[in-house]
């Protein structure tokens, strides 16, 4: 592996962004390289059969999305640690802006909604709409709610709400509602409707969701940068998790604020101008998305053909292979959105991206694309394709060790090594921000303290070490139905806090618990020795069940708000532009200044 210091003086120095990317592919390699082999010498008792040659091809295809978080995650570390301005070395752009430049751009902002409470989304848009007049650039903004709500009655609801919202604001900022009938295409087709009745209008559009909150600050920094240089053609906002008191959605935003750090700025500081786009909290030149980012139709009757649903990270490459910049702002700077208060609910959000990102697979062929774009697709991928080979390794690994006695099957000491590497590249995002908040006594402040602080990463790594095997069932249980159902479809998401009866859990997650408790139970009857091997994907199986109903159960979540687990910056100091929306985690996180 390469030597830190060395990555450490180039994170200081900056580098070309092709030897960035030679580095990053270099670290990659290297690292796949010595995972394997170490997973090859721990497999080596007793000879190398058929099934060490299935357990490690198990391995081998489980192995890159780990790979590739370690790396980004090794050099996001650097960057944060050693760079003498982060901002400056990963998008140059965004640190000349200094904040008073004429706002010239008409923008539209796209909020999209498919049977949404319009009471959300208004609280959402008022404080940014507040902010754009009281910035005096109102007239720069035309505020467009495109609905695809197919409730009639809801829809009533929508047209009264918004109408009057509308005339509210009509001397201030310009606000449109407008609802389609059905929903072609989904949300992309939604955007594109508007780009064929209104996007001539407009220079830029910011794409919003309906649990999407941005200051006017935020939003007017976006517009600065992309006026600032006419090659940008998407800018992507760092988003990061609103408050809450569910303690599922507490927990998960916890982690994502800790991993999102350090993934974001190791990605963006190799990726460069062939960043990602993420479908919302974002700025789209419209002049150049309109006329190359359509997106291509995919086979009628194939399993994963139909409109695509992971529509952004296509309308990131088709803008890039325009020619033009896609970058992301890698600092977390007032964009904010809510993340799902339930198992269930999460779930159900995340075998919809499974679908889309494997709809991918017939969109690498594209012609002209970049070489980082075609990763860029086979990464998402791969973020779905490698959890069958999880839960293989967890099924095949059981039978052998039933079957074989563990001596014969793997060497104590290679093996113990192979699970320390495999939990330290599973969790390294997490742990690069980790150390780079101890580190600095503002940061631990910030998140409550430092024995706060360590109480939340405890808390969160144990939930997360849960979390992922019961993904990682649902994507091999959801393509293994796929050839049979066909489509998800797209509905709406239960955003407030709610609790999941047992019985529901038991219904939907009956699968994943008998195969982790199978699994355990094999192995006590047999080779007891091995269970700590099988923990690491068979516990969150086992578990499921309690893990959906304890983490949406309020008392819970009402508990660790009052301790302050899973706390983030915002609920330690309030920003003035949080307010508004009273959120209850706020309102309830204790007044106590916190300990260094």
């Amino acid at each position: 592996m390469l030597n830190p210091s060395t990555v450490a003086a180039m994170a200081r120095t900056g580098l070309p962004v092709t030897q960035r990317r030679v580095l990053f592919s270099v670290l990659v390699a290297v690292t796949t390289v010595m995972a394997l082999g170490l997973a090859a010498v721990a497999l080596s008792p007793g000879g190398f059969g058929v099934v060490d040659l299935v357990l490690l091809a198990l391995y081998a295809i489980a192995l890159p999305w780990l790979v590739i978080g370690f790396s980004i995650s090794v050099i996001g570390f650097c960057v944060l640690q050693f760079a003498r301005d982060p901002l400056a070395a990963i998008f140059p752009g965004a640190a000349r802006i200094r904040g008073d430049e004429p706002i010239a751009a008409m923008t539209a902002i796209l909020i999209c909604i498919r049977n949404e409470a319009p009471e959300r989304v208004i609280r959402n848009l008022s404080p940014l709409l507040t902010g754009l007049a009281t910035a005096g650039v109102g007239g720069r903004f035309h505020v467009f709610v495109l609905s695809d709500t197919g409730d009639p009655a809801l829809a009533a609801i929508e047209e009264e709400r918004f109408g009057a919202f509308a005339s509210a604001w009509q001397d201030r900022v310009a606000v449109t509602y407008r609802r389609r009938r059905t929903n072609t295409e989904f949300k992309a087709g939604n955007i594109r409707d508007f780009c064929r009745q209104w996007g001539a209008d407009y220079e830029f559009a910011l794409t919003l969701d309906a649990d999407s909150f941005m200051t006017a600050d935020a939003v007017l920094r976006l517009v600065r940068i992309m006026q600032d240089d006419p090659r940008l053609g998407i800018v992507q906002s760092l988003v990061v998790g609103l408050p809450s008191t569910s303690a599922f959605a507490r927990l998960f935003q916890f982690g994502m604020r800790l991993g999102m750090r350090s993934y974001t700025i190791g990605s963006a500081w190799w990726q460069a101008d062939c960043g990602p786009y993420w479908g919302h909290n974002a700025l789209l030149r419209l002049a150049p998305f309109i006329a190359h980012c359509r997106l291509p139709d995919l086979p009628a009757g194939s399993v994963l053909g139909g409109h695509i649903l992971s529509h952004d990270q296509i309308e990131a490459v088709l803008m890039r292979r325009a020619g033009y910049h896609v970058r992301v702002l890698p600092v977390e700077y007032q964009s904010w959105e809510e993340n799902p208060a339930a198992l269930l609910e999460f779930i159900r959000r995340d075998l919809r991206w499974c679908h889309g990102n494997l709809q991918y697979l017939h969109l690498l062929g594209l012609p002209g694309i970049l070489p980082v774009s075609r990763y860029q697709l086979v990464f998402a991928i791969l973020m779905f394709v490698g959890s069958p080979a999880w839960i293989g390794l967890l099924v095949a690994g059981t039978l052998a060790f039933a079957w074989y006695p563990p001596a014969d099957l793997i060497r104590p000491d290679a093996g113990m090594a192979v699970l320390v590497l495999t939990l330290v590249m599973w969790l390294s995002p997490k742990l690069a921000t980790f150390v780079n908040v101890l580190s600095r006594p503002a940061e631990r402040r910030s998140f409550g303290g430092t024995p706060r602080f360590l109480a939340s990463a405890a808390c969160e790594t144990v939930f997360s070490l849960l979390l992922a095997p019961i993904m990682w069932f649902g994507h091999t249980l959801f393509l293994a139905r796929l050839p049979f159902t066909r489509t998800l479809g797209w509905s709406s998401q239960m955003r407030d806090d709610h609790a999941v009866p047992v019985g529901l859990a038991c219904r939907a997650l009956w699968p994943y618990t008998a195969v982790g408790v199978g699994s355990i139970a094999v192995l006590a009857a047999t080779h007891p020795a091995a269970i700590p091997y099988a923990l690491l994907l068979a516990a969150g199986l086992a578990l499921s069940i309690p893990l959906a109903v304890i983490s949406a159960l309020p008392a819970v979540g009402a508990a660790l708000v009052r301790y302050g687990v899973g706390r983030l910056p915002e609920e330690t100091e309030a920003p003035a532009a949080l307010r508004p929306l009273a959120l209850a985690a706020m309102a309830a996180a204790p007044a106590s200044p916190p300990a260094a």
